[in-house]
């Protein structure tokens, strides 16, 4: 069934792990083949920005990738439950989103690609998850409830509304806000500008090299994660790379924040955010105080990546009549 959602507190609905950890299960491993497609055709960005998906109105999407000369993309639609491949020579396919094994979800993609001229290659196993079963052969997951990834996509269109205020609010180095889908989260960084030290690695099933390359300049990361087996809960998180010291005793806000130590990073939980009077608010509070401890702790020169007092332009400063 599809869910239905009214204004106001449903802009950010109850995610209950365990309500739906099945459909989380599979839906991960549709969006690592969505995503293994552009690491097979798109070149190479710094720190792996060229693999990730990003947010739509409507669900998420892989951005154009190179075919035949032209372009084709991927869009996941989770309000009508539809994958749609996009070529720009106008021809289009469609994969249905329901109750399907990830192995019948991979021969349905792989060719509908193929119908439409379209012959690529991908790394057949997950990433970043514990014990991972080939895609073609996972006939093990295959859940998907609607309602859920209806929800899931609120959660995660919503967050990436608050993200691109706060990246807005910096002029250094940043990511773009953009959706993980081997970690299976949403994400947004910032960069001081300096080198950092060797990352030590050890994410399974991930090169090291990939790691170290994500990790070769000094960060401060957050991101929400709609949780897993060792964290049956969705969160939002916040990260320095190096830790700087004193950073996990830091004063953060809101006061429903902490340092996970398994984790070695700041915490909110999603439940204490989607029941604040401002969730928006709430959230901006964490991004802003974590990023501001670990700038501060870490000895970021603040002044060449911040704007100054009221230097940032509004919302439409560009298209003032007059």
């Amino acid at each position: 069934m599809t869910g239905t959602f009214e204004e106001g507190p449903q802009l950010w609905p109850a995610l209950p792990y365990e309500k739906w950890s099945g459909t989380l299960g599979t839906f991960h491993m549709w969006l690592q083949i969505v995503g293994k497609i552009r690491v097979a055709l798109v070149p190479w960005v710094n720190h792996q920005w060229h693999v990730t998906l990003h947010v739509t109105s409507r669900g998420m999407t892989s951005r154009p990738m190179p075919c035949d000369g032209g372009t084709f993309q991927i869009d996941f639609d989770l309000l009508d439950h539809h994958l749609l491949v996009s070529k720009s020579d106008g021809r289009k396919g469609r994969v249905a989103l329901k109750p399907r094994s990830v192995a019948e979800f991979y021969h349905a993609l792989m060719s509908e690609l193929k119908g439409m001229g379209i012959e690529v290659d991908i790394h057949g196993s997950p990433n970043e998850v514990a014990d991972p079963i080939p895609f073609r052969e996972n006939e093990r997951d295959g859940e998907y409830d609607q309602e859920y990834v209806e929800r899931f996509f609120r959660v995660v269109s919503n967050t990436a509304r608050v993200f691109e205020d706060f990246r807005g609010g910096y002029i250094g180095k940043c990511s773009p806000v953009h959706f993980f889908w081997g970690a299976m989260d949403l994400a947004v960084t910032r960069f001081s500008g300096r080198r950092a030290p060797e990352h030590p690695g050890g994410i399974p099933h991930l090169p090291d090299w990939v790691t170290r390359e994500a990790y070769s300049h000094e960060v401060s990361s957050a991101g929400f994660w709609p949780g897993g087996e060792s964290h049956p809960h969705p969160f939002f998180y916040s990260y320095a790379y190096p830790n700087p010291q004193g950073f996990s005793k830091a004063a953060v806000r809101p006061d429903a924040a902490r340092w996970d130590s398994d984790l070695s990073e700041f915490v909110l939980p999603y439940e204490e955010t989607r029941n604040a009077r401002s969730p928006d608010d709430q959230l901006m509070q964490f991004l802003e105080s974590t990023y501001d401890a670990a700038a501060r702790l870490g000895g970021w020169d603040r002044p060449s990546v911040e704007w100054g007092p009221d230097e940032r332009p509004p919302i439409g400063g560009l298209v003032q009549d007059g």
